[in-house]
């Protein structure tokens, strides 16, 4: 999924790379690599206060989560022949091998992929302190099978930080005229939005809002079967000007479009910066996406790794993240209006019952997918 595979730079304090101590060979170490913008420095700086002296901590951020996806890949593709004769010769070749990390970010979408291919392990949830008092929803998103699919007598591959929405973002001033405001996928179809919007390039999710909006889930297996799906994606297709999952916000600035649709990591820092810019969370339910702490295959499970994941799930360390990186925290905190600038209110506050409405992207059969591409595809390619 290319979810965040451009970022415009200010959805947190992003730092090149904190690195904490002497390496030593009896040295307690936590090696971490993380989404750039997901965790601010200063909780990093706060949690090595927390810690003994002769602790090596190492926090490597990486721009997408593709490119940390492949590098859990890579750490588990065996040597070839090649490579392990280079190493007779050049010994320093061993030295410049990247080691794996003990904790890496990984998309909850990512999720069934990475278990499937044996690139992460169980986490042992009796040394994470609040697990029992985790919302079950996030319980049920993490617990898998051996093939990566939800099962709620399944393993516990992974722990959310912090987690978004997909969300509607529209120039208001191109509303003034009118008497009504985007609240909800419905208004999509409104006949002044003809030519006017910028939708994600993604079947999951352009399908998953009409099913929304026909009251149906994200998560439909038997799509050929929901009455007026077809009839409501080529209407919704006539609106659209722009398909794109990376610079879907662009024409939005520039005046091509006046709404898009888009994920919230994106969207957040954009409000600050462009007042005219407004955000909501549909009212009928929305998509969710979480990133996760997952830990490589092959990786010892220390101290450190669960002291740190306790860390980042304190109330007031939470609520720090969510405030900080703009997003929302899957642990229960304090945030006030008084906390967030007014334009960030509507999706950060607490909204039990849009968050009850509200699905994650949860794995389908590889049928079902290949139903979804083939409908988007084939309404992408009908005639405006």
């Amino acid at each position: 999924m290319d979810r965040r595979s451009f970022l415009l730079g200010a959805s947190g304090l992003a730092f090149s790379q904190i690195l904490i101590g002497c390496a030593g060979k009896n040295q307690t170490h936590l090696n971490v690599q993380l989404l750039k913008g997901s965790i601010p420095g200063q909780v990093v700086n706060q949690f090595r206060k927390t810690l003994e002296s002769d602790v090596n901590l190492k926090f490597v951020p990486v721009n997408q989560i593709l490119d940390l996806f492949k590098q859990l890949q890579i750490w588990q593709k065996p040597e070839t022949k090649d490579q392990q004769g280079w190493k007779n010769y050049i010994p320093l070749m061993q030295s410049q091998t990247p080691s794996k990390a003990d904790l890496v970010t990984l998309g909850d979408y990512w999720l069934k992929a990475a278990i499937e291919q044996k690139l992460i392990q169980p986490l042992e949830t009796e040394k994470i302190k609040n697990w029992s008092s985790l919302n079950p929803r996030w319980q049920q998103l993490v617990r898998r099978d051996d093939q990566g699919n939800i099962d709620p007598q399944g393993k516990i591959w992974a722990a959310p930080y912090r987690w978004g929405n997909t969300v509607i973002i529209y120039n208001r001033e191109k509303f003034q005229k009118f008497d009504w405001q985007p609240k909800d996928w419905s208004d999509l179809w409104r006949s002044e939005l003809r030519s006017r919007i910028s939708l994600l390039n993604h079947p999951r999710e352009v399908i998953g809002l009409v099913l929304k909006k026909l009251g149906e889930s994200y998560n439909t297996e038997n799509i050929t079967q929901i009455p007026n799906l077809k009839a409501e994606l080529l209407a919704l297709h006539q609106q659209v000007k722009f398909y794109d999952s990376t610079t879907y916000l662009e024409p939005l600035l520039t005046g091509d479009t006046w709404l898009a649709v888009g994920w919230s990591n994106d969207i957040m820092p954009m409000l600050s910066r462009y007042p005219k810019l407004t955000a909501v969370i549909p009212q009928s339910g929305t998509a969710m996406w979480a990133d996760l702490w997952v830990n490589p295959t092959g990786v010892t499970q220390n101290t450190l790794l669960w002291e740190w994941i306790n860390f980042c799930w304190q109330p007031n360390i939470a609520k720090q993240i969510a405030i900080l990186t703009k997003n929302n925290s899957p642990i229960v905190t304090n945030i006030v209006a008084a906390d967030l600038q007014n334009s960030l209110q509507s999706l950060l506050l607490n909204n039990q019952e849009l968050f009850e409405k509200s699905e994650f992207l949860l794995p389908l059969p590889a049928s079902v997918n290949k139903r979804y591409k083939y409908l988007f595809n084939k309404i992408k390619n009908s005639p405006q």
